[in-house]
């Protein structure tokens, strides 16, 4: 949560957890050894309508996903919320298996649920948010597509 360390695995754990998804089959990732759920996710492009995949940590409540926007607390949301916005149904790979999901941008109370348990699983959230201060953090959660 402090930017010297935000900045270092801002750039850099993502890299890292796709090379062990790749080795694990998708069963295992870096991040999950500090405590935290990740999964890979894949988007299609606001703007390029091309796919994406990426790895995201994820806030897991029973079948339901939570995403953070929080970007490392930076000026700009990240460009996968707005995949989400504009192109709702992605493919969610968790702990090794592939699955349908359709993303929502919450508020009010299922807001404050999934940011509490953002806040507990990593505080750096609530130091992500300071930085943001001039941005309204969004919070997108997946549900298993019909």
């Amino acid at each position: 949560m402090l930017r010297p360390v935000t900045a270092f695995f801002a750039d850099k754990t993502h890299i890292i957890d796709n090379a062990i998804f790749k080795l694990t089959k998708g069963k295992h990732s870096f991040s999950e050894y500090l405590g935290w759920n990740i999964i890979q996710i894949n988007t299609i492009g606001a703007k390029t309508g091309k796919p994406h995949q990426l790895v995201l940590l994820a806030l897991i409540d029973e079948e339901k996903i939570g995403l953070i926007a929080s970007n490392f607390g930076r000026k700009h949301n990240p460009g996968w919320y707005y995949n989400l916005v504009k192109n709702p149904l992605c493919d969610v790979q968790l702990n090794g298996h592939w699955r349908k999901y359709t993303a929502r941008e919450i508020h009010n109370e299922e807001y404050k649920k999934y940011w509490q348990m953002a806040v507990d699983s990593y505080k750096g959230y609530q130091k992500y948010k300071e930085r943001a201060s001039h941005r309204h953090i969004p919070l997108m959660l997946l549900e298993p597509a019909k």
